[in-house]
């Protein structure tokens, strides 16, 4: 039981920890301080994990991953808007 409230909690940190920079880039218009190497690694590692979760069955694993993994596209998608639009 306490590991799953450790997991259930380190999955919502590791989760929400994309929004301020989501945030930020709408705000400002510009994510180019964002590596877009960082964001293709993480774009690997998120399906990696949603993939792992689902054959697991296991929820926390592969919502967290599936929610981290739309944040890290979001940013993605964001940040070539961006680009295209300051060049």
């Amino acid at each position: 039981m306490l590991w799953s409230i450790v997991g259930t909690l380190a999955a919502i940190c590791t989760t929400i920890g994309y929004i301020p920079q989501i945030i930020r880039g709408i705000r400002t218009k510009n994510l180019n301080d964002v590596s877009p190497m960082m964001l293709t690694l993480l774009l690997v590692g998120c399906s990696l994990w949603l993939a792992y979760g689902i054959h697991l069955e296991d929820p926390i694993i592969a919502l967290a991953n599936g929610f981290t993994l739309s944040f890290v596209i979001t940013i993605l998608l964001l940040r070539a808007a961006y680009k295209k639009n300051n060049s």
